[in-house]
């Protein structure tokens, strides 16, 4: 049983013609063999996007890639339009190509990425509309949410707290907490914007916000890929 403090200032940043990324893990160029994941999570990105800016046609196979908008709008293969109080998942299964652009005020969004418990399958894609009331862990993607996803055991939620808030959260054998805006103490552990809390052998872990706050929280059943705990 243990929590670990990540630091936004300490995550991987990359830069490039409109794009603005901090990593959670090594991805790309960005290498530490001590955090190349968590449990099923192999990235977890925070993406700022300048107007029309974004990641032109690319592919990806046997990942689980989930998008939660904060701000603005990222437009999907030119069709889609994902905003805020939206949750995507896409399964890219055997295969897909695609393409995700800032519509015209720039976007920010939360991409996460896991490895599904089985390699192939069609691909699919989900958009679900979801409501967050303050003061409740809202779930967004797994057994409880409105879409689900193909790793057994995992689920996304979100919290919103207003200041002075508090939330107790769920147990789980493995959490990842990520403020996404906003400022909490998380069991005895200061966190801002951008920081993260990994916790294994189900703690209790309580939420108590400063201010208004959106926090992102992933629970998993199992650590599956034990030397991935490392990070």
């Amino acid at each position: 049983m243990g929590t670990d403090v990540r630091r936004g200032t300490s995550r991987f940043f990359t830069e490039s013609s409109g794009i603005r990324t901090w990593h959670a893990f090594s991805f790309g160029a960005h290498y530490d063999p001590g955090n190349l994941g968590f449990g099923p999570l192999t990235c977890h990105d925070d993406h700022a996007l300048e107007p029309g800016a974004g990641f032109t046609d690319h592919r990806h196979a046997d990942v689980e890639i989930v998008t939660w908008v904060v701000s603005g709008e990222l437009v999907h293969d030119g069709v889609s339009r994902l905003g805020p109080g939206q949750v995507a998942v896409q399964s890219a299964g055997s295969g897909i190509t695609h393409r995700e652009v800032a519509g015209p005020e720039g976007c920010r969004f939360v991409q996460a990425w896991l490895r599904p418990d089985a390699a192939g399958g069609t691909p699919e894609r989900g958009v679900a509309d979801v409501s967050v009331e303050p003061g409740s862990l809202v779930p967004l993607v797994g057994p409880d949410g409105p879409l689900p996803v193909a790793v057994a055991g995992a689920s996304l939620g979100v919290v919103r707290l207003l200041p002075d808030g508090t939330l107790s959260l769920p147990a789980a054998p493995l959490a990842h907490v990520h403020v996404v805006t906003g400022s909490v103490t998380a069991s005895g552990a200061e966190l801002g914007a951008g920081d993260a809390l990994r916790a294994t052998g189900e703690p209790d872990l309580t939420l108590a916000a400063r201010e208004e706050t959106e926090v992102l929280v992933w629970r998993f059943a199992s650590g599956k890929d034990p030397d991935r705990l490392r990070g």
